[in-house]
């Protein structure tokens, strides 16, 4: 039992042996939970000035757009250049954004279309420079230790996703918004010394000049690399049609809860991914990686379909919980081929394209969901959902046999 415990426990050997790592992880985990609390107060905000649904909702309509161009970009900046130099650039530039958010809750009267902007503006630099920072984590840690790594950035990113919301409706309740942004705004001095302090990290030999021949090249990668196709494919199939958040609100209502049992549906799959990033010392030991992939895919399909079926909160919770836990594993495990399948001088592109691709596909899956129930049932489109991301799940497996047989230890086969 001791040996179990030990081997699920969170592997953190890349924060032990890696002095660069371990700064760099700490820094971002600081300054990610500041950019949740702005991520929630921005629409908290927008309702409070306008008191519409719609005005916040077009918040996502700004967002979609750079985060489906933008990554495409910096990847391939991030394969020419100094990757801590790019990173640092756009850490600076969302400085200033996050400084924007202040000055307008300084105003007497906070103006709206500052919100807009500075929301188009923070995602596109979050975009630009967040394939660069996917690709460092194979500069500073040995091969063995991507996975662990991977895992250890889920830590931060899920604490995140669960605090982050829950200390924004705090502080906006108890400081104001002025006070909210400013807490962000400190945040950055912990992620931008984090950043300044990595070693040169400078391109490869071979690496290529960014523009859209270099954008072209990376698409053409993928489609040569049965594993990362896989990959993606089947993400993207999990997204489209097992994603179904758009229906929290009204299944909030039919569970008896309302609003309170809505936040807690949305909350649940994080809290989940929360535990498996705790317990997720094993999956650095996963040599069919892609095989894994499949398994989590079909996990999160199971758990969201029976999901549909439940008719009290509690049992609701604990498969959604499930369903990100298994979400989360699947993550760590695409990223980890990604990074390991790839040359490091094309790293940056082909995590600007997945990138892309995590960003775009639960937008779909949402607008999936949403068409599904307003032509059938809320629970034929959970269930239907669930169900057709099983099958889709196991076409892409039996179209592309080489993700199911890619192993960890040749990851160039």
């Amino acid at each position: 039992m001791l040996a179990l415990l030990g081997r699920a426990a969170l592997d953190l050997r890349p924060l032990r042996e890696s002095q660069p790592f371990r700064r760099l992880w700490l820094g971002q985990a600081i300054s990610f939970i500041g950019n949740e609390i702005s991520f929630v107060a921005i629409p908290i905000q927008l309702y409070s000035l306008t008191h519409s649904t719609l005005d916040v909702g077009l918040l996502g309509l700004c967002s979609l757009g750079p985060l489906l161009v933008v990554p495409l970009v910096g990847g391939a900046i991030a394969d020419a250049v100094d990757r801590r130099l790019l990173v640092f650039a756009t850490e600076v530039g969302a400085v200033f954004v996050s400084a924007g958010l202040v000055a307008n809750a300084l105003l007497a009267q906070p103006r709206v279309w500052p919100l807009y902007v500075l929301q188009i503006l923070g995602v596109g630099i979050f975009s630009l420079g967040a394939p660069a920072m996917r690709s460092i984590a194979p500069r500073l840690v040995p091969k063995e230790q991507i996975a662990a790594a991977n895992a250890l950035e889920g830590v931060y990113s899920n604490l995140g996703a669960v605090a982050g919301p829950a200390l924004a409706g705090v502080l906006v309740a108890a400081v104001g918004f002025r006070w909210t942004y400013a807490i962000d705004l400190a945040t950055f001095a912990a992620s931008l010394a984090s950043v300044w302090a990595l070693p040169k990290l400078p391109p490869a030999d071979d690496a290529d000049r960014p523009g859209l021949r270099s954008i072209v090249e990376g698409f053409r990668y993928v489609r040569t690399k049965p594993a990362l196709l896989g990959i993606f494919l089947v993400d993207s199939n999990a997204m489209v049609f097992g994603m179904p958040m758009a229906l929290f609100p009204a299944l909030g209502e039919r569970l008896g809860g309302g609003p309170r049992a809505t936040g807690l549906l949305y909350a649940a799959p994080y809290a989940g991914a929360l535990v498996a990033s705790v317990l997720s010392g094993w999956v650095g030991h996963v040599r069919r990686q892609g095989l894994g992939v499949v398994v989590a895919a079909g996990i999160w399909g199971g758990a969201i379909a029976i999901f549909g079926f439940m008719t009290t909160l509690p049992a609701a919770l604990a498969l959604l919980a499930l369903a990100g836990a298994a979400d989360y594993v699947s993550a760590v495990l695409r990223s980890t081929i990604a990074l390991t399948a790839t040359p490091d001088s094309m790293r940056g592109r082909i995590s600007g394209i997945e990138l892309a691709q995590v960003a775009s596909a639960p937008s779909l899956g949402n607008l999936e969901a949403g068409v599904v129930a307003s032509l059938t049932s809320i629970r034929l489109s959970v269930v239907s959902g669930g169900l057709a991301c099983i099958v889709g799940t196991l076409a892409v497996a039996a179209a592309l046999p080489q993700l199911l047989r890619y192993d960890s230890r040749d990851p160039h086969t």
